[in-house]
């Protein structure tokens, strides 16, 4: 035991300098290992393989590189939801137009649109830790696919190698990928959260919006344009979307109709897991790189948040509400306000009591009081909704939850 310890750790001293010689003439890197360990302690590297496989030894490691994966990627996931915690402190009070459609909908907190990403991203923290669960069940021992004769201790290598506890079928074991799909669709969804928000953010810059600016360092040129400052670290993250796509779709397709137990296709599970995991860990660091370096133009969004009737749906809430209507009676009345003001010209607030009153002689002044953007949020005080106040605990909440 102490000579295979000590070959071992002089063969990972030898790889991680850069020193180990592989020989292609050998089957495959444990082979070129066993092979090394019997030049340096001789026959003993004979023991090596007892009561294991390169079945279970290579499930047991993809295992143990996923879970110390899923913690890095936790980690980029925490550092970029505390900076939307952070933008989302700023602009408790800035208003911004809420969308459906791509239309103006009703007004919201600037904070209120950040905090709803971080909703997002605390999910997939979830999703990510959630896989913990599988990913602690230790495979070594399974052998091939039926366990081994020798006389082992399933349990005392799952407490060393710091899992939960052993699988429970030998078969299953070294035929399971599950946990390989539960990290490339964590990795999926995440992807789409990234792209989503991107693409907003792309909208957000555009010449026609013009709600934010994206910092220099953040935008290229065009090769003919010298005016042009082009989103596309933006395009970027939303386009390697693609990527997760095609790399849990080539899962699904491998293991589709894969019979138990072990056969060669499965190999091309740890390139489409290190290909999600790398590109996983870009995206979340260049989404955060770009949160931080974002400028609001916040009169142009107070200045969007007025226009389309913004506040009509508190307008048909006050007919329900203090006029006692039905919600569907409240609803077109509201409609026929609407029309007149458009052919006016006239935003809500702008037209004048007796012009209502035309409309719906119960009316009175203060009508106008919920005509207000800042009124309008303010009165969404539902658990959730976007009232200022709402904001502030939502905020505190989120800071504890992800401290």
């Amino acid at each position: 035991k102490d000579k295979i310890l000590w070959g071992l750790k002089r063969i990972q001293n030898e790889i991680e300098k850069k020193n180990f010689k592989f020989d292609e003439n050998l089957e495959d890197i444990h082979m070129n290992i066993e092979n090394r360990l019997f030049e340096l302690i001789g026959n003993d590297a004979g023991y090596l393989h007892s009561a294991r496989s390169r079945n279970d030894q290579v499930v047991t490691d993809l295992k143990l590189w996923l879970k110390k994966s899923t913690v890095e990627i936790d980690s980029l996931l925490l550092k970029l939801i505390k900076s939307l915690i952070k933008i989302s402190e700023k602009n408790i009070f800035s208003i911004m137009p809420g969308f459906t459609h791509l239309k103006n909908a009703q007004p919201i907190s600037l904070a209120h649109y950040f905090l709803s990403n971080v909703e997002m991203f605390k999910r997939d923290r979830f999703r990510f830790s959630s896989n913990m669960k599988s990913l602690n069940q230790n495979p070594l021992g399974a052998g091939a696919f039926s366990g081994t004769s020798f006389n082992i201790d399933r349990w005392y290598t799952t407490k060393k190698l710091k899992f939960e506890e052993p699988t429970n079928n030998s078969l299953d074991t070294v035929s399971d990928r599950d946990f390989v799909l539960d990290f490339l669709h964590s990795s999926l969804v995440c992807s789409l959260h990234i792209s989503r928000i991107a693409e907003e953010l792309i909208i957000w810059n555009s010449d026609a919006f013009n709600l934010i600016t994206l910092n220099d360092k953040l935008v290229t040129g065009s090769s003919i344009m010298p005016q042009k400052k082009n989103p596309d670290p933006l395009e970027y993250l939303r386009g390697k979307t693609g990527t997760f796509i095609g790399n849990i779709n080539s899962m699904i397709s491998i293991i589709k109709g894969l019979p138990l137990s072990y056969f060669k296709d499965l190999q091309d599970d740890k390139e489409l897991v290190f290909k999600s995991n790398d590109q996983l860990n870009i995206s979340l660091s260049l989404l955060n790189d770009v949160i931080k370096n974002i400028v609001f133009n916040k009169k142009k969004m107070l200045s969007l948040a007025g226009i389309g009737f913004t506040t009509a749906t508190d307008l048909t809430d006050y007919m329900v509400r203090e006029l006692q209507y039905p919600f569907r009676k409240a609803y077109l009345q509201t409609a026929k306000i609407i029309n007149f003001a458009e052919k006016k010209n006239k935003k809500l607030h702008e037209l004048e009591l007796k012009e209502l009153n035309k409309i719906e002689p119960k009316l009175t002044a203060d009508v106008y009081k919920i005509l207000d953007l800042y009124s309008s949020i303010n009165s969404k005080k539902s658990y959730g909704g976007t009232s200022f106040e709402n904001v502030k605990k939502m905020i505190k909440k989120a800071k504890i939850k992800n401290d």
